[in-house]
């Protein structure tokens, strides 16, 4: 699985590696090194866990221990050995990470895949990873992969809930079998597998190793040391991505109590933001904008939130407002990170009350000093000076080891230790990155599809979501979703393109009709085919057009 590991570390990295060396973040003992420290600190949940006979929704850390030790048990019983790969995809619950860490606990490498992907990508993908045992229930064998044969796709299939099923074996079989002792991978081992957004197509699988995620989480830890085991953190976000579990890392290994919210619904997540209370609050920021509802609701769900956090993509400064506003503490902040998944953080910076609305959406902050080596390059791979638009590289020792099933792949990306992250950007006198589009999803006629969505997010208080992409001819098609689907006026669609380049007819699209990926990132591509093939519905053709 390491042939096509590429080094991606300079001088400075190699002595990062050498002054830390022997750091690894193993996630099969996350919950075990918080339980000998802080194990009656709570994890509120808001769904039972549905892998073992447990109704409980607030559960400490050492009874996290315990069951992960039982999973773990579970697996081993089953026949899981060390250096097994095990795919995990099942109906969305906070047991996934469960597994995921008792799978690991034992020596095997997980690979997550996302409850959000469709069947026929997650028949793709257990092909890409070779024969795994695949971990999954009931309900998602009947539902979304019934038509994958995943069978004959897996070298086993283990049941983490509901009846048995031909071919299948029930971890439920195996409850109270004996605890293996722990397996610890090596520091350069594949340990954990996760896939990127699938913005462009099938996923590509990103291999861990706990070195790697140790370089990940240690920037991370030192920026939240204040918060250190005072505030309750609320997390809502995709449970197979690496961030997660940095998360959980962050917080349980500093005793502060957790919530765990599955159902990102503001419905759902405005009362239980008003009975849990917590000072720390992280979703994806397409989810944030969701929240932007929760703003003036009820009991002020998001009054007691001292620290907001975004990862994953950037975010839109009137949602950031939003949410500080919202917000009852004397100085709360606004966290924005950016980063990917093959490298993990890059970049960040945080906002004020004062400073958010004047924020630049596509400034995505200063790189992580000490961990991160940045650059934007033009098209021959020369450094940019500052304000020259390029692509953006990174490096340092938190990279992974390769794309699994596709080492050549990887090792393209790389650029003289370079690893080219796919952005385009640019890099102020300051150091401060700023983001402009995918390197695939540019449109020739538009500076910035991002700069163009921010500035219509900011002058439309109605939208949910905008998106630009290119049609068949090349030209800028602005899509939009609004609260509740409610009409936009013409005048008001007009007055906000005033000042925009030239763009073709808006097209406003049922919300649900709209492609997202596991961490509410728009698929732009699969939406520009959805756009030609007729398969989105334009609610209003009156919204007018600005040509």
């Amino acid at each position: 699985m390491t042939d096509g590991y590429i080094t991606l570390g300079g001088r400075w990295h190699k002595l990062m590696r050498r002054a830390f060396a022997g750091r690894g973040l193993w996630i099969g003992e996350i919950f075990h090194n918080a339980a000998r420290r802080h194990g009656s600190t709570t994890v509120e949940l808001d769904r039972p866990l549905a892998c073992v006979s447990d109704d409980r929704l607030v559960l400490t850390v050492a009874d996290l221990a315990e069951i992960v030790d039982e999973l773990a048990a579970r697996l081993w019983a089953a026949g899981v050995r060390p250096g097994d790969r095990l795919a995990i995809h099942k109906t969305d619950n906070f047991d996934i990470a469960l597994l995921a860490c008792a799978a690991a606990r034992i020596g095997g490498v997980p690979a997550m895949l996302s409850p959000a992907l469709d069947g026929d990508v997650v028949g793709k993908l257990l092909i890409r990873i070779d024969q795994p045992w695949l971990i999954t229930d009931a309900e998602t064998l009947d539902g979304k992969l019934a038509d994958e044969r995943v069978t004959e796709k897996s070298r086993g299939v283990l049941l983490s809930s509901g009846g048995p099923r031909p071919g299948t074996v029930s971890l439920a079989a195996h409850a109270g079998a004996a605890t293996p002792a722990p397996v610890r991978q090596g520091l350069r081992a594949p340990m954990l597998v996760t896939h990127s957004s699938g913005t462009t197509g099938v996923p590509k699988l990103a291999v861990h190793c706990p070195e790697g995620l140790w370089h990940r989480v240690a920037p991370q830890k030192i920026i939240a040391w204040p918060i250190r085991g005072r505030d309750k953190a609320f997390l809502s976000m995709t449970l197979v991505h690496t961030r997660f579990y940095m998360a959980l890392e962050m917080f349980l290994s500093r005793g502060n109590p957790m919530v765990i919210a599955v159902d990102p619904d503001p419905a759902s997540i405005g009362p239980l933001l008003v009975k849990t209370r917590p000072g720390f609050l992280e979703t994806h920021p397409n989810t944030f904008v969701d929240w932007e509802v929760l703003a003036d609701a009820p009991g002020s769900p998001l009054g007691g939130v001292r620290y907001f956090h975004a990862a994953f993509d950037a975010i839109h400064p009137r949602t950031m407002a939003n949410m500080l506003n919202a917000s009852k503490r004397r100085n709360p902040l606004f966290f924005r990170f950016y980063g990917q998944s093959e490298i993990g953080p890059v970049s960040g910076h945080w906002y004020t009350r004062r400073s958010a609305p004047k924020a630049a959406g596509q400034c995505v902050g200063f790189r992580l000093f000490g961990f991160i080596s940045m650059r934007v390059v033009d098209d021959a791979g020369r450094p940019q000076r500052p304000g020259g638009h390029g692509h953006i590289e990174v490096r340092g020792p938190s990279e992974i080891l390769t794309y699994l099933g596709e080492e050549d792949r990887y090792a393209r990306e790389v650029h003289d230790g370079w690893w080219r992250m796919g952005d385009m950007g640019y890099l102020d006198r300051l150091g401060r990155l700023y983001l402009l589009d995918r390197e695939v999803d540019q449109i020739e006629s538009l500076p910035s599809n991002l700069e163009v969505e921010d500035v219509l997010m900011s002058r439309l208080h109605e939208l949910r979501e905008v998106v630009v992409v290119a049609d068949g001819e090349g030209r800028p098609v602005p899509v939009i979703a609004t609260r509740d689907e409610r009409p936009l006026p013409a005048d008001r669609w007009a007055d906000a393109v005033r000042d925009m380049p030239a763009m073709a007819p808006v097209v406003h699209a049922p919300y649900q009709q709209l492609p997202y990926t596991a961490t509410r990132k728009i698929r732009r591509s699969e939406l520009s085919r959805r756009l030609a093939a007729g398969l989105i519905d334009d609610l209003s053709r009156t919204v007018g057009s600005h040509e």
